[in-house]
């Protein structure tokens, strides 16, 4: 995916202010508008301008493109970095999918999903009431915390634009509630942590999207949870019963014998504690021990002189 250089894209630099970026926007527009316009790349350069402006004149968009840094080197395909959007507060003033195919694969990938509920119905008149908008935020959890369940000190960045026109992130903390079993992408509604309402109106609420931190051991796919286990080949071949640690507590697995690497058990309902619960999926990867004393070594000699067995029989002509 090809970065976009958004300020480069409307001549001004990364400390422009709010004003300088409208200014620059609409001289621009001016000169490169297909209506008026006699330059030949006179639409292409439009449907740049217009995308840098969508992003640089909304400050919870140039905010958030902000944290991702300077374009990589010419020639380099660019990746956001995980969790570039985690702990941001957006509003409701996302794009809807529709709305984000208009503009480059690079900004569909980045703004796309964000502030994607529906917008309130606006008032009509001086002393109209109006409920506040729902804000939104990916939070990222521990692992642990679903299966216990937990009360975690989350701080979020609002961006908002100081007196001068030039965007600050300020951070509010709170203290939330993590519900037992709650699973990537769940939605946890905060009721009246949103936006303020106008005339008597409701706030709205927060919406925190859950998203885990990376395991030393478990990878997360929804409610399941991956595991890579390694046994002996012993284990492997005669069959055990084996401890698994796992943050919910220690599961006894029986493997099967004559099992090989590559293998999946599949424990059910002891992943994700949800409602339903998940499975746990085991990878059984077999680990031989080091021949790194001549104990080990004979070992590997006897067998190899007792046991007639070759792997590769089977790819032999």
């Amino acid at each position: 995916m090809e970065f976009k250089d958004y300020y480069q894209t409307l001549g001004v630099s990364r400390s422009a202010s709010a004003d300088e970026i409208k200014k620059a926007f609409r001289k621009l527009a001016r000169k490169y508008h297909p209506d008026v316009s006699k330059e030949p790349d006179a639409e292409r350069r439009m449907q740049e301008i217009n995308e840098a402006n969508a992003v640089l004149s909304d400050v919870e968009k140039r905010a958030a493109y902000d944290q991702l840094g300077s374009a990589p080197p010419p020639g380099q395909e660019f990746r956001p970095p995980p969790g570039w959007d985690s702990g941001f507060e957006f509003s409701n003033r996302g794009f809807s999918s529709g709305e984000a195919g208009d503009y480059s694969d690079f900004f569909a990938e980045l703004f796309g999903r964000m502030g994607g509920g529906p917008r309130p119905p606006h008032g009509h008149g001086g002393g109209a009431s109006l409920r506040g908008e729902d804000h939104h935020a990916k939070v990222v959890l521990e692992l642990d915390d679903t299966f216990s369940g937990a009360t975690r000190q989350i701080s979020l960045r609002v961006p908002r634009l100081d007196e001068r026109g030039r965007v600050l992130l300020a951070t509010r903390t709170l203290n939330v509630k993590i519900p037992r079993g709650v699973h990537e992408g769940q939605v946890i509604r905060l009721a009246g942590q949103g936006g303020p309402g106008v005339g008597g109106a409701p706030a709205g609420d927060l919406l925190l999207e859950v998203h885990f931190k990376p395991h030393a051991r478990l990878r997360v796919e929804g409610r399941e949870l991956h595991l890579t286990l390694p046994v002996t080949p012993w284990e492997a071949a005669l069959g055990a019963v084996i401890s698994v640690p796992l943050p919910g507590g220690e599961l006894k697995v029986r493997i099967p014998a004559g099992s090989q690497s590559g293998r999946q058990l599949r424990v059910r309902g002891r992943g994700i504690p949800s409602n339903p619960p998940g499975d746990l999926l085991l990878d059984i990867q077999v680990v031989l021990p080091p021949a790194d004393s001549p104990a080990a070594r004979k070992v590997y000699e006897d067998m190899a002189h007792a046991l007639a067995f070759d792997p590769r029989q089977e790819t032999q002509a």
